[in-house]
């Protein structure tokens, strides 16, 4: 694991790193991410194998706009009044894929579905502004611990393991955020509450 201060940040490497296939741990508005380039299948199954995630578990990936997102989703008037009141935010939306997208397997569910949202948080939205592509954003944990918040427990947990991540940016010690809210815009354009955050919908 290669550790990385965030005042030595060089967005252009780390660019580099994840078109290269690179795996990297970085902050994000809720806990700490582990991603990489979301249309990189050899990547993302090395993500699966850092976690020791199921393979029918899909991970979800963030954008800096929607528009890179409607590459791979179909548009819909839900989804723009989402971007509209709730974006960028802790508010994550499960759609449909588009039948030509280029999203690995394990970002595209088993179901034809794709979790996403539109990320706040500088470090994550500068990476992804960099790679103008989603970037895998699950929760930098093997699958039977908590997600973590200081960078301390980040190291720890990867220290001994076989698979680790090949970047690791060190934020510190975060806030411990609540989980995004998760919603699914059916096909008909209707919203179903997946999980409750602290983000209550069309408050």
């Amino acid at each position: 694991m290669n550790v990385i201060d965030t005042q030595s940040l060089d967005i252009s490497s780390l660019t580099k790193a994840l078109s290269a296939g690179q795996t990297i741990v970085y902050p994000t508005e809720t806990c700490y991410g582990l991603g990489c380039d979301a249309t990189n299948q050899s990547a993302v199954d090395t993500i699966f194998d850092i976690k020791k995630r199921q393979r029918n578990k899909p991970v979800l990936v963030v954008v800096h706009d929607l528009s890179v997102m409607l590459e791979h989703v179909f548009d819909s008037r839900t989804l723009f009044e989402i971007e509209e009141k709730y974006w960028p935010g802790p508010l994550t939306v499960v759609t449909k894929a588009r039948p030509d997208s280029t999203l690995a397997k394990g970002v595209i569910a088993e179901d034809g579905t794709v979790a996403f949202r539109i990320t706040e948080h500088p470090i994550a939205k500068a990476l992804c502004k960099a790679i103008d592509g989603p970037l895998v954003s699950t929760s930098a944990n093997i699958s039977t611990h908590e997600s973590p918040y200081d960078i301390k427990d980040v190291l720890a947990m990867f220290e001994h393991q076989l698979v680790q991540p090949d970047i690791v940016i060190d934020g510190g010690k975060l806030p411990h955020e609540s989980p995004s809210t998760i919603v699914r815009i059916h096909e008909d354009g209707t919203l179903e509450v997946l999980r409750e955050g602290e983000l209550v919908l069309f408050s």
